[in-house]
């Protein structure tokens, strides 16, 4: 398999293509500023004004994700005890751009890979957690890679795991046995809401605390390993277990699959951002450290 960086973005998306769907279909907003702000695999970012964000999908494939967040995070948001950007209003296609998109809420603070929230910020975490994992409906979205069981994901990260003992030392024995418990671990029995995508990236902080979460594309209902991996990405043993027990506790075979999603994350993370994208590799070269020295 040959290794890739960063998808291309499927439609040109500037400044002007922006203002013209701003005024065609918002025109309230017409006078506010645009400020391009960056571009993940999925979406570009473009504050509007001081307190909005719009977020434009920059492939089909993100498009269709859009949908569900798009859906039920408005109807999730009142129960997290954390901010999310629900969507204040969802744009058409129009012109030259073939996709919804939307409008959301700023949320001021940096992401967690350029400002590390406190150690105390792991219960905060974990609690918005435990109010997040609650059962899902069954017309819930779901997702061909997110929150499903690790097995279905093991070639692609076996072959990652192979490119990257090649380029880096960072392939511990160690983390190829917490690789392989969790890949024996027993499935979930649950399927429960999940964030998908919880790595530190997406993770808003200022002056240490944990204040929103964003980048809600991959929500889905699954198994809860695979947020949880975020208390292995940010925080050290002492505490992660605070945190967990805050959670509520987990049995060992939800630990062996949430250290083995963190294994995926981190891997994925620096196999990719190697590539293009080196704030990537940065967070996965970190996960993969703090995964290998946990207990």
């Amino acid at each position: 398999m040959t290794p890739t960086g960063t998808p291309a973005p499927e439609v040109d998306i500037d400044l002007g293509l922006v203002k013209a769907l701003i005024e065609n279909q918002f025109p309230q907003y017409a006078g506010r500023r645009l400020r391009p702000i960056g571009s993940g695999w999925d979406n570009l970012m473009v504050r509007l004004g001081d307190d909005l964000l719009i977020r434009l999908p920059r492939r089909t494939v993100a498009a269709e994700l859009s949908t569900p967040e798009h859906q039920w995070l408005p109807k999730l948001a009142p129960r997290l005890p954390m901010a999310v950007p629900a969507p204040i209003h969802v744009g058409r296609p129009h012109g030259r751009y073939p996709w919804p998109w939307s409008i959301v809420p700023w949320l001021p603070g940096r992401t967690a890979d350029q400002e590390a929230p406190l150690p105390t910020q792991a219960v905060r975490l974990a609690e918005f957690l435990a109010a997040l994992h609650q059962p899902a409906p069954a017309d819930a979205p779901t997702n061909p890679v997110r929150g499903v069981p690790l097995a279905s994901r093991a070639d692609a990260v076996d072959e990652r795991i192979e490119r990257l003992r090649q380029k880096t030392d960072l392939i511990s024995p160690r983390l190829l046995a917490i690789w392989c418990a969790a890949l024996n671990a027993s499935p979930g029995a649950t399927r429960q809401w999940l964030h998908g995508d919880l790595h530190p990236l997406n993770i808003i902080v200022q002056q240490g605390r944990i204040t929103g979460i964003i980048d809600w594309g991959d929500l889905t209902g699954g198994d809860p390993a695979t947020d949880l991996a975020a208390l292995w990405m940010l925080f050290d043993a002492s505490a992660r277990d605070s945190a967990l027990a805050a959670y509520g506790g987990i049995d060992p075979e939800l630990e062996a699959r949430a250290k083995g999603w963190t294994m995926l994350f981190g891997t994925v993370l620096l196999d990719t951002g190697l590539q293009d994208h080196p704030r990537h590799a940065a967070v996965g070269a970190q996960t993969l450290r703090r995964l290998a020295q946990s207990p």
